[in-house]
């Protein structure tokens, strides 16, 4: 019950201090807003198309993940129910999407929650080791190689030994995991060109690999999100990590108000989208 009380008041009152402190921000610094002025219709429109994009790339990390759970989905249910569970996502607490998902896989095609949340765990593991090497990749370039040599010799002992974590997947399909690991790289890449058109349009000496590391810093407050869309932790994240991307707070503000008014805009035509296809038909549960 004290959980069910304070963890509401907790993520409202960290989202509106959020709020708070990007109006008094934007208000006390003009450098900001002229910043935000210069902004191109070409580049609001190549930054629609990446996001859109980031949608099919999480489409295919859903098609993959069922995969260790011996099922397989349609592309176009995969795309929809991606599209719903972003909403979802965002506005719901604790970023709700994957439980959703699960919901909606158990109700529609019966699949194992017990698998389907190893699986995910598979994906949130990997997700963090990909994030983890590019916030590193301006500081260990021939560490890479090493870390990436590493993880198939981790994936290849998973394969052929038994682990209790891994034995719900009776035989585990290690071409499975390594479809996973593509889907969740190219996720992340396009993530990663996303920050970058959103930087250089503020500051032309950025440069890719900054980009990269930058992507890496924001990547990891998923898991520590209390908010929608990560507001306010995402923000932390990457102004405690300037000293590995070295990109200067006024950008970073600049650029995020940049990236949640595109994602705002991103989840308006989910919305529409769903709602004009009939979709919230097709997903709501069955009694």
């Amino acid at each position: 019950m004290f959980r069910r009380v304070i963890r509401p008041i907790l993520t409202v009152s960290v989202l509106l201090a959020t709020i708070a402190g990007f109006i008094y921000y934007f208000a006390t610094h003009p450098a900001v807003r002229h910043q935000l002025a210069q902004t191109s219709p070409l580049t609001l429109a190549t930054l629609f198309f990446l996001y859109l994009s980031v949608l099919v790339a999480l489409s295919l990390v859903t098609l993959t993940t069922l995969r260790l759970c011996k099922i397989s989905l349609p592309p176009s249910e995969s795309l929809l129910l991606t599209m719903y569970a972003t909403v979802v996502n965002f506005f719901g607490p604790l970023q709700s999407g994957p439980a959703f998902r699960g919901v909606y896989l158990k109700r529609k095609h019966n699949v194992d929650l017990k698998k389907y949340a190893a699986a995910t765990l598979v994906f949130y593991a990997l997700y963090a080791a990909f994030s983890g090497l590019f916030l590193l990749s301006g500081l260990f370039h021939w560490w890479l190689l090493i870390a990436a040599i590493l993880a198939v010799a981790v994936l290849w002992y998973v394969r052929t030994t038994s682990i209790s974590f891994f034995t719900r997947f009776q035989a585990l399909d290690l071409n499975a995991i390594y479809a996973l690991a593509a889907a969740t790289l190219l996720q992340l890449a396009i993530v990663a060109v996303i920050y970058f058109v959103e930087l250089r349009s503020i500051d032309h000496t950025i440069s890719f690999g900054q980009a990269i590391i930058y992507a890496g810093a924001a990547n990891f407050a998923l898991f520590v999100s209390l908010t929608p869309g990560a507001i306010g932790f995402r923000e932390s994240f990457l102004l405690f990590s300037r000293h590995l991307h070295h990109i200067d707070a006024n950008t970073i503000v600049a650029a995020n108000i940049i990236d949640r008014a595109m994602y705002i805009v991103l989840l308006t035509v989910i919305g529409v989208l769903i709602f004009g296809t009939h979709a919230q038909r097709r997903f709501q549960p069955k009694g």
